[in-house]
């Protein structure tokens, strides 16, 4: 515990190294090529969801030798379900439960004088001196091979609503640009972020968008963030809720806007309402790497961080991954609870997210009673089809001599279980959601679909061949669980992929991202929607 009186994430590395969920590397290792790669295996290498772990790195260098006396941490929000319960505070089969009751019953956070958060401040000159600013933190490139730079990926993007002013806490990814900019991007999709509608806001009103990027909650406030919670619902008192009490909060130094006080990080600033940035290449959590698009751009106002801070970040991309656990053990029950408790569904025994490759959202399974009734399947299928924009486009109905988790099963009951005149709907209409830009189309249609590729798409969402070969040496040489990879295990070209995100993403293995951000800040626009596809606008020119 620390002085606040719940885990911060140190507090939380100490669990988990005490009960075996903790893998402390001591060797040098590469932040832009090898770090997330390495980490990367224990997700593509066979092992069980059980036997994976956080990995603390505490020698981390880059590609010019540079070393980080900031230790880096993957891993310790959600490389499993136990690891993710341990920073919620209830055991995993009350993940469910432990979530319906804090969005039913916030507790409002409590505000701190002296935050931990702002021990160490980085402002002024030192923002912008070359090797300072953000280029002084341990940033891993996530997706090496494809990535056009550094990414913070396990963050908390705090705004607040201009007219209202509740705030929002979503987690979106930020690309380094230059030592005090970032480029951000939040959804804009049907779903997706309250951010996006708070920079609405401000763009209607003619002023730029303060923000805060939080690194290192504590787990869980930091675990709100991936979490759908109802607009205009303030994910801290949420949080507080989950941990019991109040979350310690303090007044951001720059902007005014409220910070968790036991953070490890804060990164403040100024997101401009008129100018959008092209922003990515980036690996996805859809599985595919996000191409270029027209991003927000955040000027960095200020750095705070603890003296003894430690940098988190996340594995997401292709799933199963640490970003598909945060989703999977809060989703399903919601769902469950959303059948069993707001609909009515009579006989609905379980629903399972579809995890490896497909993310979850695309892909869901209900577990029925064989007792139930015709319509009340069909209650269920269109209920868990509705629920969010982004989820469903398949939704399967099985008895319960089936297991929902075991797709061999989920084939056997389609095989010997349905007469598609008859048990099968196709729904159209649907929000294309959460996925690769491959196609202009704004809709999408359910259930059967051909699933073999026809056109160009950009690359899977895993670094590239070189980068985790070179990572299996060093997994091997530290004498970690044996693997036993199944393909795909690493990322490949199919098609999309253009000369200049390639030497994006040679630049950022390289740490050579700020010739990067110098390239895209040159080539900035006014007047489009965030995620606008880049090539859409300057193919026209």
């Amino acid at each position: 515990m620390n002085r606040s009186g719940y885990p911060d994430l140190q507090a939380h590395l100490a669990t988990l190294e005490s009960k075996g969920l903790l893998t402390r590397i001591e060797r040098p290792i590469d932040k832009n090529t090898e770090l997330h790669p390495l980490v990367r295996w224990q997700f593509q290498g066979g092992i069980a969801e059980s036997e994976r772990k956080a990995f603390l790195f505490t020698n981390v260098t880059d590609s010019d030798g540079r070393q980080y006396d900031m230790p880096v941490v993957v891993g310790a929000l959600a490389a499993s379900p136990e690891i993710y319960a341990i920073g919620m505070g209830v055991p995993v089969d009350e993940i469910g439960s432990a979530w319906l009751d804090a969005i039913a019953n916030p507790i409002e956070p409590e505000i701190t004088e002296t935050p931990p958060c702002q021990q160490v401040v980085i402002e002024g000159a030192e923002l912008t001196r070359p090797g300072g600013g953000l280029h002084g933190l341990p940033v891993p490139v996530s997706t090496p091979g494809y990535d056009a730079a550094p990414y913070l990926s396990a963050t908390l993007v705090v705004t607040r609503d201009p007219e209202t002013g509740v705030p929002n806490m979503g987690t979106y990814r930020a690309a380094l640009k230059a030592p005090d900019r970032l480029g951000v991007r939040m959804a804009t999709r049907i779903g997706g972020a309250g951010g996006y509608l708070h920079w609405q806001k401000y763009q209607q009103r003619g002023e730029p968008m303060p923000v805060a990027i939080v690194v290192g909650a504590p787990p869980a406030v930091a675990i709100t963030g991936p979490q759908k919670l109802a607009v205009g619902q303030d994910e801290m008192g949420v949080a507080g809720a989950l941990l019991g009490r109040p979350v310690r909060v303090a007044s951001a130094r720059t902007v005014d806007l409220m910070v968790p006080a036991d953070a490890e990080i804060v990164i403040e600033g100024i997101i401009d309402t008129e100018l959008l940035e092209p922003e990515a290449p980036f690996g996805e959590s859809h599985g595919h790497v996000a191409l270029e698009e027209f991003n927000m751009s955040m000027r960095v106002t200020s750095i705070t961080h603890k003296k003894d801070a430690v940098f988190a970040s996340i594995i997401s991309q292709v799933t199963p991954s640490e970003s598909s656990v945060l989703k999977k053990v809060a989703y399903e029950p919601l769902f469950l609870a959303h059948l069993r408790d707001e609909l009515k569904v009579k006989g609905i025994r379980r629903v399972s997210m579809h995890e490896p490759l497909t993310n979850l959202r695309r892909v869901i399974f209900l577990q029925f009673d064989d007792d139930t009734p015709r319509e009340e399947v069909w209650r269920g299928l269109h209920g868990a089809a509705t629920l969010q924009a982004q989820c469903g486009k398949i939704v399967i109905a099985v008895s319960s001599d089936i297991d929902p988790s075991n797709t061999d099963a989920i084939f056997w009951s389609l095989a010997y279980r349905t007469n598609p005149v008859e048990d099968l709907e196709i729904t159209t209409d649907r929000s294309v959601g959460h996925g690769p830009k491959t196609t202009p189309d704004a809709k999408d249609s359910g259930f059967l679909i051909d699933a073999t590729r026809k056109t160009s798409m950009a690359p899977l969402a895993l670094p590239s061949r070189q980068y985790m070969e070179a990572a299996r040496q060093i997994w091997e040489e530290l004498d970690l669980p044996r693997l036993s990879p199944k393909s795909p295990w690493h990322g490949y070209s199919m098609g999309d992929w253009s000369d200049t995100w390639e030497r994006f993403a040679q630049n950022a293995a390289r740490g050579l991202w700020i010739e990067n951000g110098e390239q895209t800040f040159a080539r900035r626009r006014s007047g489009i929607k965030p995620e606008t596809p880049v090539r859409q606008v300057e193919d026209d020119d």
